[in-house]
């Protein structure tokens, strides 16, 4: 059995010795760089802007795409990155999520070689951040309804509209923006400092507080030919994105339902009561017992998710369905990780409140619960249900 002690079926043993220093490397980052900083920055609601560069300088920004300068880590290693970076935050998970799979990934599938060649290697490296704007306040869970729109004058793309809940807003110097067109939905490259482009932060959350969050307007934004995204097609293309986040959604949130758990087993020991210690009582065995037993499930479903990935034949369903079950997982068991640790777990000297605060965006975010369920719903049945 492996020595790490959420690694009950000893899944470690699967890993090749690269992957193994990925999870090494990508601890040590979080644990002497991270960790420091994440508990002030979700107090004052700001992500902490000094690990941007150092995350380009490890290679974690865009880490599983190829060429440019990437890493290109194949899914596992990937996958495995995430969790280790959501141990810390969702934040911190979400900072590199949208930075590679919403923002560096769209340009390296749709994007000329010109685009490549000029983004990939500044936001891989941090020198520039990216958004991607797709959700707007009428839209959510129905993205087809978006009202941003795009169109040709004299040669030049004239955006206008708004788009709300978007990760990184104020940090991005490029936004990756869909928008209607008169031959359907296209992705667009908006430089931030465009004229006619405002950005509004989003303050008063009670989740995902070191994330930055923001609402984007474009008014008249005249772009160039060269500024649209020449192999994007329609919303497939943006939920393509979208599959590519969820995926390391999948694994991420195992990273936040570990620490929890941990911390938490470490809690019961220590905590006295009626005598003995917490972690003596049957009732909070039966409770670690069970937790362990959910997050060890959640892990083989991401392990074959990435498997799938790496052999090319993952579906967009079952990315669905492993981004719902492991984020419902990791709520669930921060919430009864909250319950052991007392009146104490409502304060922030320990993590779990925090990733439970947090679990409960990414529990909505990139598709709801119910929707990835209908998702798979619809798959089974052949009957849409939205």
């Amino acid at each position: 059995m492996s020595g790490d002690v959420t690694d009950f079926l000893s899944l470690s043993s699967l890993l090749t010795e690269e992957q193994r220093l990925i999870v090494e490397s990508a601890r040590d980052f979080v644990e002497k760089e991270a960790e420091p900083l994440i508990v002030e920055a979700y107090r004052t609601e700001e992500f902490p802007q000094p690990l941007i560069a150092k995350l380009g300088e490890m290679g974690f920004l865009g880490a599983n795409l190829p060429g440019y300068g990437l890493a290109g880590l194949d899914p596992i290693s990937y996958g495995l990155l995430l969790k280790e970076l959501e141990r810390c935050d969702s934040g911190l998970r979400s900072f590199a999520s949208v930075q590679g799979a919403l923002v560096m990934y769209p340009i390296y599938a749709f994007g000329s070689e010109a685009q490549k060649q000029k983004w990939l290697p500044l936001l891989g490296s941090g020198a520039a951040v990216g958004c991607f704007g797709l959700t707007e306040a009428d839209g959510g869970s129905d993205p087809g309804a978006m009202k941003t729109y795009a169109e040709m004058r004299d040669n030049t793309w004239v955006l206008n509209g708004s788009k709300m809940w978007i990760t990184n807003g104020n940090l991005a110097k490029i936004a990756v923006v869909w928008a209607k067109t008169v031959e359907g939905v296209r992705g667009f490259l908006v430089p931030m400092d465009a004229p006619g482009v405002k950005v509004v932060k989003m303050r008063n959350k009670l989740s995902l507080r070191a994330s930055v969050t923001s609402e984007l307007y474009f008014d008249q934004v005249q772009l160039s030919l060269d500024d649209i995204l020449p192999k994007s097609e329609g919303l497939k293309s943006a939920l393509s994105c979208l599959t590519q986040a969820r995926y390391g959604i999948a694994w991420g949130v195992i990273g936040a339902a570990e620490a929890c758990w941990e911390e938490t087993v470490a809690y019961a020991k220590d905590r006295i009561l009626f005598g003995k210690p917490m972690a003596s009582k049957q009732l909070v065995q039966k409770k670690l017992a069970s937790m362990l037993s959910e997050i060890t499930k959640a892990q083989l479903l991401a392990f074959r998710l990435g498997q799938l990935k790496q052999e090319g034949t993952l579906h967009f369903t079952q990315v669905c369905m492993g981004k719902q079950n492991n984020c419902e997982m990791a709520l669930q068991v921060a919430r009864s990780c909250r319950d052991i640790l007392g009146a104490n777990g409502i304060m922030d000297e320990y993590k779990t409140m925090r990733h439970m605060c947090n679990l409960e965006t990414v529990f909505t975010y990139e598709g709801t619960n119910d929707i990835h369920l209908l998702i798979v719903g619809s798959h089974i049945t052949g009957i849409p249900a939205f």
